[in-house]
C-alpha cells in the first residue's frame, strides 16, 4: 500500500474582474465533461497573456534581448508591469506569492551558509580527493559524498563550495579534472531529487501540494540511489583513458576548517531532519527555526551569513508567484488543460506530465516548468512525478539546471572549460538512463 500524503485544500477565493464578472479563483481542476471556463481575452487579458509571453521567453533565452536583464531580472519586471498596469494589486500580489516556500527555502539557504563559512566543505572535497585510490574509485566517493549532501542541502551551495576545491585537488593529483566536475554537476542534481528539501523545485512542490516528508523519501530516494549508481557507471565507461592531464594548480581561497562551526551546522542539520520526520510543525517554521539557530552565533557575523544567501533565487519565486497567478486567473491555465486533455494529451496522467515536465524544465528551467504544470498536478503521484522529472532532466543540457551552469562557470574560471558538446555527451545518457529509471519505479509504485 502507498502511504497516505496529507494535502492542502486550497479554498476558493471570488475575485471581481474589471469587465464585471465573477470568477472563482483557486480551483485546478473540473469535471472531465465540463466546458472550458471562458479566458479573459480583453485588454486587460491581453496585457496578462503578453507579460506571460514575455516573462517565460525570457526563461527560455535566459535573458532579455537588448537588456541586462537575467531570468530572475525579467520574472521581476513582469511582475513589476503587472502591477503598474493594476492586472494585479499589491495585496492580490502579496497573496500570491507562497510565504512557506519562501521561508523554507531561507531558512535552509542560512543552514547551507553555516556549512560553507565552517569549511565544511573544504574539509570534505579535499579529504575525498587526498585518498589514496584509483580514479574510478575516487569518482564513486565524489558521487556519493555530492549525492548525500544535495540531498539535505541546497544542491546549487553544493556546486558552488565543491567546483573550485575539486579543481584545484585535480591539477595538484595530476587528474583531469572535467570527468570529476561533470560527475559533481550530475550527483548534485540526482542526489537533490531524493528528498522534498534537495532543491528549490523539491520544496516548491513539497510544501504547495502538501507532501509528506517521509512519504517522499520512498518515491525520490530509491531512484534517485540508483541513478548515482548508473551515473557513475556511465562516466567510468565515457572517461575511459581521459583520467590523467596535466593542468596548472589554481589559487582557491576557501574558508578554513572549523570543527565546532562545522559540528554545530551537523547537528542542527540532523536534527532539523529528524524533526521533519516526527515533528508535527510545518516545515518552513522548523527550518526558520534551524536558521534562528545558526544565527546565533559569537563567531559567524549575520551579515557574512545572509550574504551566501541566494536572493536572486528568492526574487525569482516571488515574481513567478505573481506572473503565474495573473495568468490562472484569467482561466488561460484551466481552458488550455482542458483543450490538450480534448487533443488526447492529459496532463494530469503521471505518465504524460513526467514526459512534458522533463521537456518544459530544460525550455525554460525547471523551477518556472514547476510553476507552470502544477495546476495539473492532481494525480496522488503527481508530486513525485513533477519532482523527479525536472530534476533528473536538469542534467541534459548545461542550462537544464543551475547546478551545472555554476560548475561550468566556476571551472572556467580556473582555467578548466567544458564544451556544451562535452557536457551532452555525459549529461544526453546520464538523463536517459536516470528517466527511465524513475519512470519504471513510480510505474511500479503506481500499481503497488
Amino acid at each position: 500500500m502507498r502511504p497516505r500524503w496529507t494535502s492542502v485544500t486550497r479554498i476558493p477565493t471570488i475575485r471581481r474582474f474589471r469587465t464585471g464578472r465573477l470568477r472563482p479563483r483557486g480551483s485546478v481542476s473540473r469535471d472531465a465533461g465540463s466546458p472550458p471556463e471562458t479566458i479573459s481575452t480583453g485588454r486587460d487579458g491581453m496585457i496578462v497573456l503578453l507579460v506571460f509571453a514575455f516573462v517565460y521567453l525570457g526563461m527560455i533565452v535566459g535573458r532579455a534581448p537588448g537588456l541586462a536583464l537575467d531570468r530572475t531580472g525579467v520574472a521581476l519586471l513582469g511582475a513589476i508591469i503587472l502591477l503598474a498596469t493594476e492586472q494585479v494589486d499589491v495585496k492580490e500580489a502579496w497573496e500570491a506569492v507562497d510565504v512557506p516556500t519562501i521561508g523554507l527555502l531561507f531558512g535552509l539557504m542560512v543552514l547551507s551558509a553555516q556549512f560553507r563559512l565552517g569549511g565544511m566543505y573544504t574539509a570534505i572535497t579535499r579529504r575525498i580527493v587526498a585518498a589514496r585510490v584509483t580514479p574510478q574509485r575516487l569518482l564513486g566517493i565524489l558521487i556519493g559524498v555530492v549525492g548525500l549532501l544535495s540531498a539535505l542541502l541546497a544542491n546549487d551551495i553544493v556546486c558552488l563550495a565543491v567546483a573550485p576545491l575539486l579543481v584545484e585537488s585535480c591539477a595538484q593529483r595530476k587528474l583531469n579534472p572535467v570527468p570529476f566536475l561533470l560527475g559533481l554537476a550530475c550527483a548534485a542534481n540526482i542526489g537533490s531529487a531524493a528528498t522534498l528539501i534537495g532543491n528549490p523545485q523539491n520544496m516548491l512542490i513539497g510544501q504547495k501540494l502538501g507532501l509528506s516528508f517521509a512519504g517522499y523519501l520512498l518515491d525520490g530516494g530509491v531512484p534517485a540511489t540508483a541513478g548515482l549508481i548508473a551515473q557513475w557507471w556511465l562516466l567510468c565507461r565515457l572517461s575511459a583513458g581521459r583520467w590523467e592531464a596535466v593542468t596548472s594548480v589554481p589559487a582557491v581561497k576557501a574558508p578554513t576548517f572549523n570543527p565546532w562551526q562545522s559540528a554545530k551546522g551537523t547537528v542542527i542539520l540532523l536534527g532539523l531532519v529528524v524533526s521533519f520526520l516526527v515533528v508535527p510543525l510545518p516545515r518552513e517554521v522548523l527550518a526558520l527555526a534551524a536558521g534562528g539557530l545558526v544565527l546565533a552565533s559569537r563567531r559567524m557575523h549575520t551579515r557574512r551569513m545572509l550574504g551566501l544567501v541566494d536572493w536572486q533565487l528568492l526574487v525569482l519565486f516571488v515574481a513567478l508567484f505573481v506572473v503565474n497567478h495573473a495568468l490562472e486567473a484569467t482561466g488561460v491555465v484551466a481552458a488550455t488543460l482542458t483543450r490538450l486533455a480534448e487533443g488526447g494529451l492529459h496532463l494530469e496522467r503521471p505518465g504524460w506530465l513526467f514526459a512534458v515536465t522533463a521537456v518544459l524544465s530544460n525550455m525554460v528551467s525547471n523551477v518556472p516548468a514547476v510553476m507552470l504544470l502544477l495546476p495539473a498536478a492532481t494525480h496522488p503521484l503527481a508530486g513525485a512525478v513533477l519532482a523527479l522529472s525536472s530534476t533528473l532532466a536538469g542534467n541534459l543540457i548545461i542550462v537544464g539546471s543551475i547546478a551545472n551552469i555554476i560548475v561550468v562557470d566556476q571551472a572556467q574560471r580556473l582555467g578548466v572549460h567544458i564544451s556544451w558538446r562535452e557536457h551532452a555527451r555525459v549529461g544526453v545518457p546520464v538523463t536517459v538512463v536516470t528517466l527511465l529509471i524513475a519512470a519504471a519505479w513510480l510505474a511500479l509504485r503506481a500499481v503497488a
